[in-house]
């Protein structure tokens, strides 16, 4: 055998993304530290200069990758303005990335609704108090919105404001990347060339490393 050993990674036999990034994710809910779901969200501003941050991936199936946020926040600002974004997901337990990018919808208020009275009571109180992305004159400014608002909503259900909701990434292509010896890579692009709406399946490319 030589020297340098290329391998076919484990992707080859897969049509579609979707069902092999769920067992990527998988795998990484057993090997990763903390927050297997964390997700590294790229937008662009009005002049054209990217961002970029973590989020958690709160759900993904066939439509797409979808997590939730502020809508008056820097990122949803951003989003909501130009429509579109990008995700790079990293395990380093597993060496191992998967990277997406698609125009952004928003995702129904029944969706927002369930997964919003799904979090703890503590972060609904959160999602009133905080200004996020917003300049805060100080930590006891945040604390004294906090009370504010867990006095205001102490008895029964915290409502969702109207302005922290969900987006889905509708992806035109998913990249898959598997660490191998020597730099030399495994990477398997999936493509919907008909866009996010086609009907026409994906295309499956192997890259260089």
């Amino acid at each position: 055998m030589s020297e340098i050993e290329l391998t076919t990674g484990d992707f080859t036999e897969e049509s579609e993304p979707f069902s092999l990034f769920g067992k990527w994710l998988e795998d990484a809910g057993k090997s990763e530290p903390n927050d297997p779901n964390a997700v590294a969200l790229a937008t662009v501003d009005a002049s054209g200069l990217p961002n970029v941050r973590m989020v958690l991936l709160k759900g993904f199936d066939e439509r797409g990758f979808v997590f939730y946020t502020n809508f008056e926040s820097q990122k949803g600002q951003e989003i909501l303005s130009a429509g579109k974004a990008a995700m790079c997901f990293h395990w380093k337990s597993l060496r191992r990335q998967v990277r997406v990018r698609g125009p952004v919808e928003v995702v129904s208020d029944e969706e927002a609704d369930i997964y919003y009275a799904s979090r703890p009571r503590g972060s609904r109180i959160g999602a009133w108090a905080s200004k996020q992305s917003r300049p805060l004159e100080g930590r006891f400014a945040l604390e004294k919105a906090v009370a504010e608002y867990t006095a205001r909503y102490a008895i029964g259900e915290i409502p969702r404001p109207s302005y922290w909701s969900g987006f889905r990434i509708k992806p035109v292509s998913i990249e898959f990347w598997h660490d191998r010896a020597f730099r030399l890579h495994d990477r398997m692009e999936f493509r919907r060339p008909a866009g996010p709406e086609g009907e026409g399946g994906w295309e499956k490319v192997r890259m260089y490393p």
